[in-house]
Formats: C-alpha cells, structure tokens, sequence
C-alpha cells in the first residue's frame, strides 16, 4: 500500500512539473498603420517578439491582446498565426489591432501627458493570453510593459 501511494505521489507530481510553463516575455517591435484608416479609426499591424523562457517548446496557435498607451486603452487585437517558440529561443509574429488614436490622443492631453510622451517616447503596456496547440495548459497569459521611441534622425 505504501508503495502505491508513493508511486501515484510521483506520478502526479512528474504531470504537474511537465504542465507548468512561465508566460512569455512579449514586446513591440514595430507598428505599421494600414491604408485605409482614418484619425478616429485605424487598422494597424503591431509586429511582437515572444522569448520564451521555459526548457521546452511553446507551440502557440494564436494570440489575443489589449495595447494601451501612456496608461489610455488604444487598441485591440488578434494573431491566428502559428508558429512553435524554441526552448529558451523567440520567434516574432505579427498581431492585427483596431486602434481609436483619437481617444488616446484625447486621454492623453487631458492628463498633460502629450508633451512628455513626444520627448521621451509613449509608454505601453500590452495584456493578453497566448493560446497554446497542444498541452495540459491551453492558454497562458501576458502582461508586459516597455516604452516605444520614435526613430532618431540623422541631420544631413
């Protein structure tokens, strides 16, 4: 009897181990807005690198996310796209967003944060799950922050 106990101890212990992965570190790469949006709508492609941090493969099958900007929501979006993140490796994919620049630029200069964000870039925070193929855990979530700077230019 002890040594049935013992045994599904160890089983059960050796399943827990093997389904728990930490969340993906995610961050901006870049964002390209689409043609075809206007001031108050816009369709945008937000470019993401995943890293992953776990000793094993993460096998996403999509992604679900919320952007926000200087700590205003400004976009929403999906990835259906798959694709496997190695072991301790990244991979980088391309997330589709709905953005109402409009609302965020409003937000923004209500809290006087306009100026500061032109000079020292915006502050983003991105917030979601990762959807994963295969597993004992189908979904992961996220929660990152970062700040994106407009590209330096070079005076000629």
């Amino acid at each position: 009897m002890r040594w049935t106990v013992t045994l599904m101890a160890a089983l059960v212990a050796a399943c827990a181990s093997q389904t728990k992965f930490e969340a993906p570190n995610l961050s901006i790469v870049n964002i390209e807005m689409l043609e075809g949006s206007s001031f108050f709508t816009q369709r945008m492609k937000v470019h993401v690198r995943v890293q992953n941090p776990n000793d094993r493969e993460l096998p996403i099958k999509g992604v679900s996310a919320t952007l926000e900007l200087q700590g205003e929501k400004f976009a929403t979006g999906v990835s259906a796209e798959s694709f496997t993140v190695p072991a301790f490796g990244e991979a980088e994919f391309d997330l589709m967003v709905d953005a109402s620049m409009a609302r965020a630029v409003i937000g923004m200069l209500g809290k006087g944060k306009a100026d500061q964000a032109m000079e020292q870039g915006l502050d983003y925070r991105l917030t979601g799950r990762v959807s994963l193929s295969s597993g004992f855990i189908r979904s992961i979530p996220f929660d990152e922050k970062g700040t994106l700077k407009a590209p330096e230019t070079t005076a000629q």
